[in-house]
């Protein structure tokens, strides 16, 4: 198996100084490389181009997530989401165990630790059933114990196939992928402009790069995650739905202490507040992470408190469903800031599951930035949105402009929802 070293010089490379092609994928995270793979796989003889403008792939979102393969118990019943993750995780585990990625099944508690929350987590366990999550079972306070001896509570779910990898890793499987089929991927390539440019040939999308030579496409596909709305903004669509960025910190958990957790500690969501809530997730390299919280980024790529973008604020003060939805969780959003500055606020949390956690146990950990897709009452957009446009720019162009947790447990799955929806609107046959 290739190092993730030799991955990344792999994927990071321009592998043609071709200008033109079939189709181009705006965003070179884990969803646009996937959709990019499935094209070439069902299409091999499309001519596909990949642009990120970063200067490595899987920069942002998949490259600051928890690395949880999610099997689908909390979405609900019906929609794309629940649909996908359950799915993209079948697909995940035979997409790894085919290409020698390692990943590993550790499973995964949801803990009920107090007595009001048991109703909420059988009601949870109802809709992991229905959503076809396999082999969940219920577990009381001495079975929870047995599974992980330093979690407490009264009850709990227990899902066996859930599993962690470094979806950094699996990202750039696919760009390996992309490139043995004869695809294209350009990094350092920030889309400025789309247009129309007409030719012989007819129509085609003129995509422009203020450093870098445009490029010229058929038809175009943004993945573009924390920049979707305004990559879609550029071929005429609405702003609406905006995105807008929350910060999560973590915590590690010291090498010494890393015994106290076994497998992923979810919470029982409360439906009062929008946001999950803490959790314990081990990872690959064999540290555990705790957290994340939910803060207001004031930079949509801003990874601390100091990151500030003037623009990304003046977006965010003129959003009104940002307004209704602080008006509504002020209390909730007050008590984050504080635990952001206070270690031991954010321990007491987590200890409410491994009460033998301590402060000084814990060390501040890396942070991730979500791109939220929010509407004019202030609702988190929770399923996916496609969009395209009425015009002839629109009318060659499809843009993800949701993609919400799980992302990266449903990529394949995903990828191949976004090709239908790409064969059904451009009219594409074999």
């Amino acid at each position: 198996m290739r190092t993730l070293s030799k991955l990344c010089v792999i994927a990071t490379r321009c592998y043609s100084s071709s200008a033109t092609c079939d189709v181009a994928v705006v965003g070179g995270g884990i969803v646009g490389l996937a959709t990019a793979r499935e094209l070439l796989t069902r299409h091999p003889s499309l001519k596909v181009t990949v642009l990120e403008k970063e200067s490595s792939l899987a920069t942002h979102q998949t490259g600051h997530n928890s690395g949880v393969i999610h099997s689908g118990i909390y979405y609900t019943p019906g929609s794309l989401k629940a649909q996908l993750c359950v799915k993209g995780a079948a697909m995940t585990y035979d997409y790894c165990t085919r290409r020698n990625i390692p990943y590993r099944k550790c499973g995964k508690l949801i803990v009920a630790v107090t007595l009001a929350e048991i109703d909420q987590l059988n009601k949870l366990y109802e809709r992991g059933q229905t959503n076809g999550v396999p082999d969940l079972s219920v577990l009381d306070s001495d079975e929870l114990k047995k599974t992980e001896p330093h979690c407490t509570g009264y009850k709990a779910i227990h899902s066996p196939h859930t599993g962690i990898v470094n979806w950094s890793q699996v990202a750039l499987c696919y760009a390996e992928d992309i490139k043995n089929a004869g695809g294209v991927i350009q990094t350092n390539f920030e889309v400025k402009k789309f247009s129309i440019e007409e030719g012989s040939q007819g129509s085609r999308i003129h995509i422009h790069c203020q450093n870098k030579p445009s490029v010229l496409a058929g038809n175009v596909i943004t993945c573009a995650g924390l920049q979707s709305d305004r990559v879609a903004v550029m071929s005429g669509c609405k702003s609406d739905p905006p995105i807008v960025p929350f910060r999560g910190e973590y915590l590690i958990l010291k090498p010494n202490k890393s015994h106290l957790v076994s497998g992923n500690i979810y919470p029982v969501p409360d439906p009062k507040f929008p946001f999950l809530g803490v959790h314990f997730t081990p990872r690959m390299d064999g540290s555990v992470w705790l957290g994340p919280n939910a803060l207001l980024a004031f930079s949509r790529e801003g990874y601390n408190w100091g990151d500030v973008d003037r623009g990304d604020i003046c977006e965010l003060a003129r959003n009104r469903g940002l307004y209704r939805l602080m008006m509504k969780y002020w209390q909730f959003g007050l008590v984050e800031v504080m635990r952001s500055f206070s270690l031991s606020q954010q321990v007491r949390q987590l200890q409410r599951y491994v009460p033998e956690l301590r402060v000084e146990d814990v060390t501040r950990g890396p942070t991730g930035v979500r791109a939220q897709a929010m509407g004019p009452d202030g609702a988190l957009l929770d399923d996916f949105i496609f969009d395209g446009g009425d015009n002839t720019l629109g009318k060659k162009m499809l843009h993800v402009r949701n993609a919400p947790s799980p992302g990266a447990t449903s990529s394949l799955a995903i990828a191949a929802l976004v090709v239908d929806e790409v064969e059904k609107r451009f009219n594409w046959t074999n």
